[in-house]
Parts: structure tokens; C-alpha cells; sequence
């Protein structure tokens, strides 16, 4: 199973800051079943045990920096000791899948029913890149635009700068954390910018050039499981998968 989603999403597309792959456990273990997932906290292990699923996978890596302890003083620590103590493995697909093809921003561009999607922050030397362009089936006004982000992700509310007033047909996508991205889809004459966060100083200066569409960082990447799945259906047939029903968005709009 690891070795299906390495290949769809290697390892060496991952940005060099990153700690994508095996975070816990053994790679020889015998799959019962996976939960797939955004994020690994205490809650998604136990629901993996309640599923019968010793492999966890997850988008953003339970392992960031090195563990000098395993004490239990903080929720990373509680994780990894529950789940070695449950013999569950959990495996990490993350900027690797940002980048590949097919990964994180195909899957949004796809939930948008863009056409014509492709790379335009490419990877040197691979098919690979951090940000897809593609176009609407047709041309809309920004308020219909956003109308429809907010659809497409089950959102209430979504962060942007001034309304476009010219209609928006070419969209550029970076899920998760993507304002390093801005200035390129605006080169590439793009319509509008998605992602999942920028900082604030970001939006200022853009007016009329871009309609810039923030919909959270959770929400972005919501549907990566999705692909997850697919990729191990696809080459794992038998074994039981599950999408999480654990919510592990830390934020909460009131």
C-alpha cells in the first residue's frame, strides 16, 4: 500500500522542509485496514482502532521536527505512543502529493469542474509543480465565482479583496498555505487566485488585477482522503479503507 502511494506521489517531490512518508511503525507490517485523513491527532487513532485499521494516512505529517522525548506532554507524543502501543502505522503524503500530478490541487481544480488543468509553477526536471491553472466551462462575475468556491467546499465564508469587474474565467490554484504563488498566477494572466491562507499584508495591491478567493487551510485540502482512497483502491483492492469521520480542524468559526 505504501509503496502504491509513492509511486502516484514519490517522496523526492516533497519540498525539501518537509518530513513526508513513514512517521511510526513498520514498514514490513501487514495491512488490515486504512483511515485516511488531514491531520493525525488523538482522536483519529482511536478512531482507527475502532475500525479495525492499523495503517493511518495522512496529508500533513504527525512528525514535523525531531522528538528529543516521548512523554506524553504534548498531543504529537500521545499519538505516537498510542498508536506504536496499537500496532498502527502511520504514513504521511505531503507536499509530494501538493506537487504531483493528479494530487491536492488537480483534486480541486476537478471539485471547480475546471477544464484544460495543468502546472504553472512546474518542478524542474519533473512532471510535477505547486499551483494548477485551468478554466471554468464558462465565464462568470466574481460574486457568481465566489458563490460557487463557496459551494464547491462547504464553506460559509471565504476571505477576498476587492470584488473582479471583469468576468473570471481562468483560475489558478494552490491549496493550503499558497501566497508565495500570488505574483506567479497573476503573471500567467489569471483571473483568480484559491487557496487555503495568506497573510494579510498579501492582499494589499491587488485590486482589479486578481480576484484572490481564501477559503481556509482545512477546507482546501478536505478532499485529499479522497485521493487516498482511490489510489489504494486502485491497487489494494481488498483491503478495507475509510475516510475519517473526525473533523480535526483545529480552527472554529463562530
Amino acid at each position: 500500500m505504501l509503496s502504491a502511494l509513492e509511486r502516484f506521489a514519490p517522496l523526492p517531490l516533497q519540498e525539501d522542509w518537509d518530513n513526508a512518508g513513514l512517521q511510526v511503525g513498520l514498514t514490513e507490517a501487514e495491512a488490515s485496514g486504512a483511515l485516511l485523513c488531514l491531520d493525525v491527532n488523538e482522536k483519529i487513532v482511536d478512531e482507527a482502532i475502532v475500525k479495525g485499521c492499523n495503517i493511518i494516512v495522512s496529508h500533513h505529517p504527525l512528525l514535523f521536527r525531531g522528538l528529543k522525548r516521548i512523554s506524553g506532554e504534548d498531543y504529537v507524543q500521545r499519538v505516537v505512543i498510542k498508536a506504536i502501543k496499537h500496532d498502527i502505522c502511520v504514513v504521511s503524503m505531503h507536499t509530494n502529493i501538493d506537487n504531483a500530478r493528479g494530487g491536492v490541487n488537480f483534486k480541486m481544480a476537478e471539485k471547480l469542474s475546471l477544464a484544460n488543468v495543468r502546472f504553472f509553477a512546474e518542478k524542474t526536471g519533473a512532471d510535477a509543480g505547486s499551483g494548477v491553472v485551468g478554466e471554468l466551462p464558462e465565464s462568470v462575475s466574481s460574486e457568481d465565482f465566489v458563490a460557487a468556491v463557496k459551494k464547491a467546499f462547504g464553506v460559509e465564508c471565504a476571505m477576498c479583496n476587492e470584488l473582479l469587474k471583469r468576468p473570471i474565467r481562468t483560475v489558478a490554484i494552490c491549496g493550503g498555505a499558497g501566497d508565495f504563488l500570488l505574483q506567479q498566477a497573476i503573471a500567467l494572466g489569471a483571473d483568480a487566485f484559491i487557496t487555503g491562507e495568506m497573510h494579510y499584508h498579501v492582499y494589499f495591491g491587488q485590486e482589479q488585477k486578481i480576484q484572490i478567493c481564501v477559503i481556509g487551510h482545512y477546507q482546501s485540502e478536505q478532499y485529499t482522503s479522497e485521493i487516498f482512497k482511490s489510489i489504494i483502491n486502485e491497487e489494494c483492492g481488498e483491503l478495507p479503507v475509510y475516510q475519517a469521520e473526525t473533523n480535526t480542524n483545529p480552527i472554529i468559526y463562530l
